[in-house]
């Protein structure tokens, strides 16, 4: 009795056994009622039909049971049949590596990693790493791509090819990180594409969508931007049509679809050709958004991903890219995480050979006379230097504009008043780079000497006047025993137009002023006055008065 039952529990065991294995294959094999159809051509026989394309399971003979093909050696041409997919050879096949931009690396960790490179094979059981500001894309057997942005773990888990019928069944596992995939098979022809997360399952049949996996928030988000994505988690599944998304947490539950939040606008994408590193891109604000994401692209294929951030603002920064001609892609965030719909816009980075540094005049200069020394410094690469120089801040009249100066300063004769000024280095094949920022500065004349009066003298002064000059201005005036100056008796600056002094001794006096402007600079000393002084009538008393005291 006791055999019997342990042969009967064996037997419950095996079935159990069985029919977990029976759900599994039957998971992971195409449902049994899709097909592929196979249109004829001249000399198509069911037999070489089902040699080419079908499975070792079967033949020719469930080609023609299912198709109702009478004669087996006479098919017309373009006639259909039905072929199940789960009938069709099934082999080994491996994704392609299209592009690799920055550290991408493929191993079971970072660690025990190697690097990828352009034309890669990629096999099921590979992982894929991307570090930061890094991505690499992918191409499948049919035609399929997906574009794995920075800081993503993505394993390869199935690549198969179905014969020479050209369908595929492609299924990856993001890990981490994000992904773009692009499912579109050849016309006429079905795909299978599969992509696991650790909170969902997306089946997908020709469309375009992103997936997001955060690993520590153990959250998953898929956005799908053309046709339909099937998302499926441990008790409910969801269909996300295009423009639609969806998320699902640890309990990998796909919540209900919900509309993806709008595209910016790009029309007013500011500025379109950028002449300055580090890159600085605007757009207006978008209502409803938390953020941004925003990508720059090489080119219109957008699998040539060079750089990728989230901004809080509607602005991107990054510190450099090479000169030439990109894409941007911007899309908003909204408050659950989801991505909205995109936005592209073309621009120029033209940057390079950066303008030379000027050192004179400065920014907001003040120069005195008629003539104004330009100076800058060297351009390592620099054959020669363009100078533009304009009394309007927007240069929309040009007083020089040369472009053939190969030294470091320039000299040329102004008027007073305020001029603009600004330079670009020009490389020996003659390509000049960008204008530098513009410098602005004043002209005035020199203050003039101011033309003294006759000094009017007493017994016990002497006051000297001259005219007064600029409004805030000052005086620097000198009182000395030679032309020269070198004896100076008085040297006083005031912002009056007189000064008092006590009567010196008889002799020749020199005396000259100068003008200062209100911001320090100085003009040039007068022409010098020369002043003699004889003896005071005072002085002549004095021996008269000795001698009537000796009297």
């Amino acid at each position: 009795m006791q055999r019997v039952r342990t042969k009967f529990l064996f037997f419950v065991a095996a079935c159990a056994i069985w029919v977990l294995l029976s759900g599994l294959v039957r998971a992971a094999s195409p449902a049994a009622n899709e097909h592929w159809v196979y249109n004829t051509v001249k000399g198509d026989t069911l037999i070489g039909i089902a040699e080419t394309y079908l499975g070792p399971r079967n033949g020719w003979r469930d080609l023609q049971r299912l198709n109702n093909v009478r004669n087996p050696q006479r098919l017309m041409t373009g006639q259909p049949l039905r072929i199940p997919v789960a009938w069709l050879r099934r082999d080994v096949t491996v994704a392609v590596v299209l592009r690799v931009y920055g550290d991408v690396r493929v191993g079971a960790t970072v660690e025990v990693s190697t690097p990828v490179t352009t034309s890669t094979a990629l096999r099921a059981g590979d992982v894929i790493h991307t570090a930061e500001q890094s991505n690499a894309t992918l191409r499948f057997v049919d035609g399929s791509r997906l574009l794995i942005a920075q800081n993503s773990r993505v394993a390869v888990e199935r690549l198969l090819v179905y014969g020479k019928t050209g369908l595929g069944e492609t299924r990856l596992r993001v890990e981490q990180g994000s992904t773009d995939s692009q499912v579109s098979p050849p016309p006429g022809r079905d795909t299978r594409f599969e992509i696991q997360t650790p909170t969902m399952h997306l089946g997908v049949r020709g469309t375009e969508f992103r997936v997001r996996v955060d690993p520590i928030a153990k959250l998953s988000h898929a956005e799908v931007l053309s046709g339909q994505v099937a998302a499926s988690g441990n008790k409910s599944k969801v269909l996300v049509k295009a423009g639609f998304g969806t998320l699902a947490d640890a309990t990998g539950t796909p919540e209900a679809p919900r509309a993806l939040i709008a595209a910016p606008d790009l029309g007013g994408l500011t500025p379109p050709v950028l002449e300055r590193v580090p890159l600085r891109l605007t757009w207006p604000a978008l209502a409803g958004a938390k953020g941004y994401r925003a990508q720059v692209f090489a080119d219109r294929e957008f699998d040539r991903l060079l750089l990728d951030g989230v901004f809080r603002a509607p602005v991107a920064r990054w510190p450099d890219l090479p000169d030439g001609s990109y894409v941007l892609r911007v899309r908003a965030l909204a408050a659950d995480g989801l991505e909205g719909l995109n936005a592209d816009a073309d621009f120029v980075l033209k940057a390079r050979p950066e303008p030379p540094f000027v050192r004179q005049p400065g920014e907001n200069a003040k120069l005195y006379g008629d003539t104004v020394v330009f100076e800058w410094t060297r351009h390592a690469q620099a054959a020669r230097y363009r100078l533009q120089v304009s009394d309007s801040a927007k240069f929309a009249t040009a007083l020089l504009d040369s472009s053939t100066l190969s030294d470091s300063t320039h000299s040329m004769q102004l008027a007073p008043g305020r001029y603009h000024w600004r330079m670009a280095s020009i490389l020996a094949d003659g390509d000049q780079g960008p204008l530098g920022d513009v410098q602005s500065f004043e002209l005035h004349k020199i203050p003039e000497s101011p033309a003294m009066e006759a000094p009017a003298v007493t017994d016990d002064q002497v006051q000297l006047r001259w005219r007064a000059g600029e409004p805030g201005g000052s005086f620097q005036f000198q009182f000395a025993t030679d032309p020269e100056f070198e004896h100076v008796l008085v040297d006083e600056l005031t912002s009056e137009t007189a000064v008092v002094l006590p009567r010196p001794g008889p002799g020749k006096y020199y005396l000259r002023v100068k003008s200062i402007a209100a911001d320090g600079f100085a003009g040039p000393f007068g022409a010098t006055q020369e002043m003699s002084l004889p003896l005071s009538k005072w002085w002549l008393l004095v021996p008269a008065g000795l001698i009537l005291w000796s009297l």
